[in-house]
């Protein structure tokens, strides 16, 4: 019996893994692929898997959400917090609330629900997943005011759907019980305010034994998951968030100086595609699509309802007070209200519950993620583009690792393999000017390793091992990397850059445009402000005067370069 569910359940994992690779041919999700062969190997697919156990589906997908937050927190960098946490936070808590009520208000009209039943429903699917949203964005080059608002909302709005999925759950599990609004706001406070606390307290703790504690290398990463699974454990213990707890676990650690910190990430990845595997296949397991075909086409109507109306009125309405969101940003935002596996995990609250149609919000929801993941989730990067919202690909090394020589290293090898176009080649290394601290340690020319010196001549095609840390990526990749292509890349920041203490005038007077005398005495960085406020991010723009203006280069949330893209029949030589 055991060897029966080892070989099973090996084989539905060894299958998933192979079938990724066909997620960006197909243009589909691979979270998606993911479910759906749990689907298959179900008791109505050809798997003929009869799974049915609530419980132990909540006690896996508890687990593997927990793996998957810890790794998205430490994976956000915290200086993403200045740009976005106000607006995600207005999105985390008004946001979820009014989904769940536009949402609702469509399930009761559907299915023929109560008002309480149809916000009910609302509410297990009104917050996006953490999941899902760290699957689809990673790697994805997105403006950092957009992509830290998804990443953030995401990891912080669970709190909100939960406080309601279970108020609601007590209201219609006993109506004659009193829930003032006393309970609800200690309710609710429980929720964010035990979870924030034990979150960073917790972290905190666990971040100081991690880095006072000396053990071997493999278990540095045993040590943060068993500990921040514990914080998920007590914070839901003692009403609050979990999933918040974890989160904010991750984060702290991931951005302070942390023991064996590259090595604790590799390991954290590799389990979360375990854990994303194991859940969505548990969870797709779960589900009989017979039931699904029942309700599909109110459930269709109630998923794209949701897309199309609840999701952006919650968005436009959760960011009103922020005017530097374009009208296109929020459009984006709006879509990519990517839903997942936690309201899968709040339809199960209803079944423990043993609520009259449980079964019913169970495959509402099911039927929601899954058309969530198939229309937002796939065709989440053309929407980006249509939207505006993506930068150019980033040039990035070959491959890169941490260097462990010492507790809490900083220092990674970056390795970069030359193209015949990159100006080094054909100089010598004493020619190149390198990031201050950073060391080119090793080149490999024809699979023989050559020990570099200043006189050492770089071919087309060199690999090259260089010694730096996370702040030198840039300017070593623009020295070695190629970035991917990308038509648009060339001009995206513009034709040429202007420094931003420069003056209006300067700029103006060149091509003969008048401006007010108040406006010529500006410095660009002035105007910059005026233009797009107190938090411009790299690829902002605006047109002011028939020219077009891009933030070319952002430091520590100032900018400091400011791109001009000139019409094409403006073209001039700046040589």
């Amino acid at each position: 019996m055991i060897d029966n569910l080892f070989l099973t359940g090996a084989v539905l994992i060894v299958l998933s893994v192979l079938l990724s690779r066909a997620s960006s041919k197909l243009g589909v999700p691979i979270l998606f692929i993911f479910l759906v062969v749990g689907m298959l190997a179900g008791e109505d697919g050809p798997g003929q898997i009869d799974f049915n156990d609530h419980s132990l589906t909540y006690l896996i997908s508890n687990l593997a959400l927990a793996v998957i937050l810890l790794d998205g927190g430490m994976r956000t960098k915290v200086s993403s917090f200045k740009v976005a946490f106000w607006p995600s936070l207005s999105l985390a808590t008004i946001g979820v609330a009014l989904t769940s009520s536009f949402t609702g208000l469509m399930a009761a009209w559907l299915f023929d629900l109560t008002l309480l039943q149809g916000i009910l429903v609302g509410a297990i699917v009104g917050s996006t997943d953490a999941a899902a949203v760290f699957s689809m964005l990673k790697g994805q080059s997105l403006n950092e005011r957009v992509g830290s608002t998804l990443e953030i909302e995401s990891g912080t709005n669970d709190p909100m759907a939960v406080f309601l999925t279970v108020t609601l759950i007590a209201v219609l599990g006993n109506p004659e019980a009193d829930l003032g609004l006393s309970f609800l706001a200690t309710s609710f406070g429980m929720q964010f305010g035990v979870g924030a606390l034990v979150g960073l307290g917790g972290g905190w703790l666990l971040w100081s034994l991690i880095n006072r504690v000396e053990l071997h290398e493999g278990l540095y990463s045993v040590l943060v998951v068993a500990g921040g699974i514990s914080l998920f454990a007590l914070s839901n213990k003692l009403g609050g968030s979990g999933i918040l707890s974890i989160y904010l676990v991750g984060l702290l650690i991931g951005n302070k100086p942390t023991s064996f910190r590259h090595s604790i990430l590799n390991v954290l990845d590799g389990m979360t595609w375990m854990s994303q595997i194991v859940m969505f296949l548990v969870l797709g397991l779960l589900v009989k699509p017979a039931t699904l075909i029942e309700i599909m086409i109110p459930a269709l109507v109630l998923a794209f309802g949701m897309i199309l109306v609840a999701r952006p009125l919650a968005v436009w309405i959760g960011l009103m007070p922020f005017k530097s969101f374009s009208t296109k940003e929020r459009k984006f935002i709006s879509w990519v209200g990517l839903r997942g596996a936690v309201p899968i995990i709040l339809a199960v609250f209803p079944m423990v519950a043993g609520l009259p149609n449980a079964e019913l919000y169970f495959n509402i929801a099911f039927f929601v993620v899954m058309v969530s993941l198939l229309v937002q989730g796939g065709t989440l990067m053309k929407a980006a583009r249509m939207a505006d919202v993506t930068l150019p690909p980033k040039p990035t090394p070959n491959s890169r690792s941490g260097i462990e020589i010492f507790r809490a290293s900083e220092w990674e090898m970056f390795v970069y393999r030359l193209k015949e176009e990159k100006w080094c080649v054909g100089e010598p290394l004493k020619r190149l000017t390198m990031p201050e601290g950073t060391r080119i340690t090793a080149v490999f020319r024809d699979e023989e390793l050559l020990h570099p010196s200043g006189s050492t001549v770089l071919q087309a095609n060199d690999t090259l091992c260089v010694l730096g840390q996370d702040k030198d990526l840039d300017a070593l990749s623009l020295l070695f990397s190629e970035a991917p292509e990308d038509e648009a890349a060339p001009r995206f920041f513009g034709d040429f850059f202007l420094d931003i203490n420069c003056r209006v005038s300067d700029v103006t007077g060149y091509y003969g445009i008048s401006v007010l005398e108040e406006e010529g005495d500006m410095p660009l960085k002035e105007l910059v402000e005026l233009k797009l406020g107190a938090c411009p991010v790299l690829g902002d723009s605006f047109d002011w005067y028939g020219l077009h203006w891009v933030v070319a280069d952002v430091k520590n949330h100032q900018v400091t370069k400011l791109g001009l893209a000139l019409p094409d029949n403006d073209k001039i030589d700046l040589k």
